[in-house]
């Protein structure tokens, strides 16, 4: 961070300034870096380039560093233009930074502040000027980049442990907002039917005492067919909330102006929102549809209408009928999020076909009572003819009733039949998908 501050130093005593377009922010992890930009007189220059300070801590990785100038946002929207953020976060899942934004590149501080005066990642920095000094001499990034040696001579003078001990001591006080928060007293949570952040969740809702058991898959429709790499971000993102996603427009009706959306990490107490943000990462690519990009569908009971993925759910789960999401390897890669198993049983989806998937994320779909199960033999959706409008039916799952684990499943899909691995891979795990996921199980142990 302080070369980041040096480097912006020596570029505005030349004459460098950020390009217009470039949206400019300043979120460090601790109060103590802006103490000692203040003690080392650095922050000016940060704020000279336009990195004012905007939070601390998961401000810009998850989405909270603010929105696009409204006519960026609009000219992005409208053409549909490939824009791009570089963060010194370690977060940079697609869409993750602005809903605006499709691709986030991570660098070390001093490189940020370097692109915003590029202005573009089109950029060579060993040969190309990021403009011109005062006296209109080319300003190579060399020229700018701080020495190890100025860097350590701004620690030794600026930086002491006393900073830490003074911001830390009062870190869990909170300020007098949270002070003044009303905090009702009682045994169980008092839920609030009004709220948008916290809602009463509907996991134990109808409920009987004993696991019902197990049962075949059978009418069930695709929901989406996923490429590789399919992360848990694309599947229940974390940043900003589009106003014209379901989210969004369940958020307005509810009264919520958009400047106070705040990001779906901020409303994961709400289930109403995160089933509507589940497979809403602006860079989702459902191959049932081409060239579409985003939280979208087709509906198989309206003759194949592309619709949004959450309005299709509610379509198949108002007529009784299950839900399939077909995959490509690594499936549920990334943050260990357990929104993106949430949110696919909340939509009602009872089975992931997948070639591979990622440990945990396989785990938790278990533990939500959605069965995990893997193409056998290299297979894949596009190696069987999977074309996404075929009526699916899943059998040899009744086995789990008779206290073991099937090792694979028989899958029908349309006139097409072929067999799955089931990834139930622990007695543990088996217990938990037989109760209907891990929160049923824990609660009927704890009722004896």
């Amino acid at each position: 961070m302080i070369g980041a501050a040096l480097l912006a130093k020596k570029a505005v005593e030349k004459g460098l300034t950020s390009k217009p377009w470039v949206k400019t922010t300043l979120a460090p992890g601790s109060k103590v870096v802006t103490d000692y930009y203040d003690r080392a007189d650095l922050t000016k220059y940060m704020e000279a380039l336009g990195f004012n300070l905007v939070g601390y801590g998961c401000v810009t990785c998850i989405g909270n560093s603010g929105p696009l100038p409204i006519e960026i946002s609009k000219a992005v929207n409208e053409n549909d233009l490939a824009v791009t953020a570089v963060l010194s976060g370690n977060r940079n899942f697609e869409g993750r930074i602005s809903p605006d934004v499709k691709m986030n590149y991570l660098a070390s501080p001093p490189l940020v502040v370097a692109y915003a005066l590029a202005g573009t990642m089109d950029h060579d920095f060993e040969n190309d000027s990021l403009g011109n000094d005062k006296d209109g001499n080319p300003v190579l990034l060399k020229d700018i980049w701080p020495s190890a040696q100025e860097i350590q001579s701004v620690i030794d003078s600026s930086i002491s442990s006393e900073m830490f001990k003074k911001d830390y001591a009062t870190v869990f006080d909170g300020d007098h907002r949270w002070k003044s928060l009303d905090t009702p007293t009682g045994k169980t949570f008092e839920w609030d039917p009004k709220s948008t952040y916290v809602r009463k969740p509907p996991y134990f809702e109808g409920m009987p005492a004993e696991p019902k058991p197990v049962t075949d898959i059978t009418g069930a429709r695709v929901l989406a067919i996923l490429g590789d790499s399919v992360t848990t971000d694309h599947i229940s993102p974390a940043g900003n909330i589009k106003a014209d996603s379901p989210a969004g427009k369940y958020l307005e009706a509810n009264g919520v102006d958009r400047k106070d959306f705040n990001s779906y990490g901020s409303r994961r107490g709400n289930h109403e929102v995160m089933i509507r943000g589940t497979f809403a990462n602006i860079r989702l690519k459902n191959l049932l549809l081409d060239g579409v990009e985003g939280s979208f569908t087709k509906n198989f009971l309206a003759d194949g209408e592309q619709t949004t993925i959450y309005d299709a759910s509610v379509a198949y789960q108002a007529a009784g009928v299950g839900l399939i999401i077909l995959a490509g390897k690594e499936y549920g890669s990334g943050s260990s999020r357990d929104w993106a198993a949430k949110g696919t049983a909340l939509l009602g989806v009872r089975a992931v076909i997948a070639e591979s998937f990622e440990r945990i994320h396989r785990s938790n779909l278990i533990g939500m009572g959605v069965l995990p199960l893997q193409f056998t033999n290299g297979a894949n959706a596009q190696s069987l003819g999977l074309k996404g409008d075929e009526t699916f039916s899943i059998t040899g799952v009744t086995a789990l009733n008779d206290g073991g684990i099937p090792k694979e499943v028989t899958v029908t899909a349309g006139d097409k039949t072929f067999t799955a691995k089931v990834r139930i891979d622990t007695p543990g795990e088996a217990d938990y998908y037989r109760h209907g996921g891990i929160m049923q199980y824990v609660l009927r142990q704890l009722r004896g």
